[in-house]
């Protein structure tokens, strides 16, 4: 490993492999064209859910959007008493909920789970807002410390560029020591600075192993200055078939009926489609091959039909499982995987790859166990 990537988990010898509910309405057999089976439901996102669940993944990603798809805290509290071994990791927009009831509503939903709530924290603009991005992430921050006040003191008392507020904390104590952790997205200088303060992992969207290793050791020296150390997770899609021919031919006929025009719609949609990430997934896309491949495995064709990680990890599962351990080996401790369509693809995966990987849940791992009922890791396909 390198010796400038400080992580938290270092010691750990897996990694916590979780799934993704597209609850955003992004669940299709061909990006461009929609079929109502797909449609974003209660019916077939718990479905998903649930899936993964019993297929032994570690943790699920409940992603955030305005445009389509169901909101994200609703659709958590009423798919968690149905979980059994999950944790969800719930996507929450700072600014959207004022700070001390998204405590109250995040520690309800941390009661209900047991102690298996992950919060993944988003800083884009709300709907209809168009602010600065130190403004946005000086929002989060606040949120942020706000949030921890309310699970760790007895009593809320902040002053900011945005909130003023002295609250006593009792009503909103979550189930677990300390609050759920947290998983951050972000590559500005201002997200990174306050990733390296306050949050637990750190996402990043798929790039070259180079770039990714860049981007680790830069928030790895800039936690250090807090004395802190963070984990590393990646979000990424992934095709895998018996043969590299048969995964490859499948990837291409996700996008095989996208037209131009339709991916630039989709694209451009999204909330943080001028983000500094989205720029980012864009300059690696018109980096790769004529086949869409950057680097061997990784395949930006996705991109071309979606905002957000544009790339999926393509091959047989043994080819799948390098890719996986090299990650692994630079210091990357989550993955967060999703294919087209999202239920199938989870079943292929858990059934080519899942059982030959050792799983963990970085929120047990980390000293974050449930007050009452601590719970303990599971064998990838183990049940309880």
């Amino acid at each position: 490993m390198e010796e400038k990537i400080k992580i938290r988990s270092k010691e750990l010898m897996g990694a916590e492999i979780s799934w993704f509910a597209p609850i955003c309405d992004g669940d299709d057999r061909y990006l461009g064209e929609r079929n109502g089976k797909y449609k974003s439901s209660w019916e077939n996102t718990s479905d998903i859910l649930l899936t993964a669940d019993d297929l032994g993944y570690r943790n699920i990603l409940c992603p955030s959007s305005y445009q389509v798809g169901q909101d994200t805290l609703p659709f958590v509290s009423a798919v968690s008493p149905l979980t059994k071994n999950i944790n969800i990791l719930a996507a929450i927009r700072c600014g959207e909920i004022h700070p001390p009831m998204l405590a109250r509503t995040l520690s309800t939903i941390d009661h209900i789970l047991k102690g298996r709530l992950t919060i993944n924290i988003i800083s884009s603009n709300l709907p209809g807002e168009d602010m600065s991005s130190q403004d946005r992430y000086q929002r989060s921050r606040e949120v942020i410390e706000i949030l921890k006040q309310s699970w760790n003191k007895e009593e809320i008392n902040f002053k900011g560029q945005f909130y003023n507020l002295k609250l006593p904390t009792n009503p909103v104590k979550p189930y677990q020591n300390g609050g759920p952790m947290l998983y951050f997205g972000g590559y500005s200088p201002s997200a990174l600075d306050l990733c390296a303060e306050h949050c637990d992992v750190y996402l990043m969207w798929p790039e070259t192993e180079d770039n990714l290793k860049s981007l680790m050791e830069n928030l790895s020296d800039k936690a250090a200055k807090f004395n802190r150390e963070i984990d590393f997770g990646l979000r990424v899609h992934v095709v895998v078939r018996e043969t590299e021919e048969e995964a490859r031919e499948y990837a291409n006929s996700i996008i095989s009926k996208l037209e131009i025009e339709k991916g630039t719609e989709i694209r451009e949609r999204a909330l943080d489609s001028k983000s500094l990430g989205v720029s980012r997934q864009k300059k690696m896309r018109d980096l790769s091959k004529k086949d869409g491949y950057i680097e061997p495995n990784l395949w930006t064709g996705i991109g071309k039909g979606r905002s957000g990680c544009g790339a999926a990890i393509v091959g047989n599962p043994d080819q799948i499982i390098s890719k996986l351990n090299k990650y692994m080996k630079m210091g990357i401790r989550s993955f967060i995987l999703s294919g087209y369509p999202h239920k199938e693809e989870c079943k292929i995966f858990a059934k080519l790859v899942l059982p030959k990987l050792k799983t963990i849940s970085l929120l047990q791992e980390q000293n974050k166990m449930p007050i009452n009922e601590p719970l303990t890791p599971l064998a990838a396909g183990t049940r309880v």
